[in-house]
C-alpha cells in the first residue's frame, strides 16, 4: 500500500497524527491536494491541524511540529494495517 492509500482510506485526523511531527503543513496540504482534494476545499485539513494542537497530540516548538504527550500511534499503525517498509 502507498501513502495515497493511507491518505484516502484513513481519517485526516490520524494521517496528520502520523505525519505532522515529520512533515511542514505545505507538504501535507500538498498531499492532500493530489489526493484528497475535498479535504482542502472543505477546509476540513486545516481545521484537523488545528484542533490536534488544542488535544494536546501536536505542539509547536519553535516553529517545528513534535509529538505532545498526548501523542498516540493511530489504530492502523498500531494494527500493521499498511506495510510501512
Amino acid at each position: 500500500m502507498s501513502l495515497k492509500d493511507i491518505i484516502q482510506n484513513e481519517s485526516i485526523e490520524d494521517v496528520l497524527t502520523l505525519l505532522a511531527p515529520n512533515s511542514d503543513y505545505r507538504k501535507l496540504d500538498r498531499l492532500y491536494t493530489y489526493t484528497r482534494f475535498e479535504a482542502i476545499t472543505s477546509g476540513e485539513l486545516s481545521l484537523t491541524f488545528d484542533e490536534l494542537f488544542r488535544k494536546g497530540i501536536l505542539q509547536d516548538h519553535n516553529g517545528e511540529i513534535i509529538k505532545d504527550p498526548n501523542w498516540k500511534e493511530p489504530k492502523f499503525v498500531t494494527e500493521q494495517k499498511y506495510d510501512f517498509k
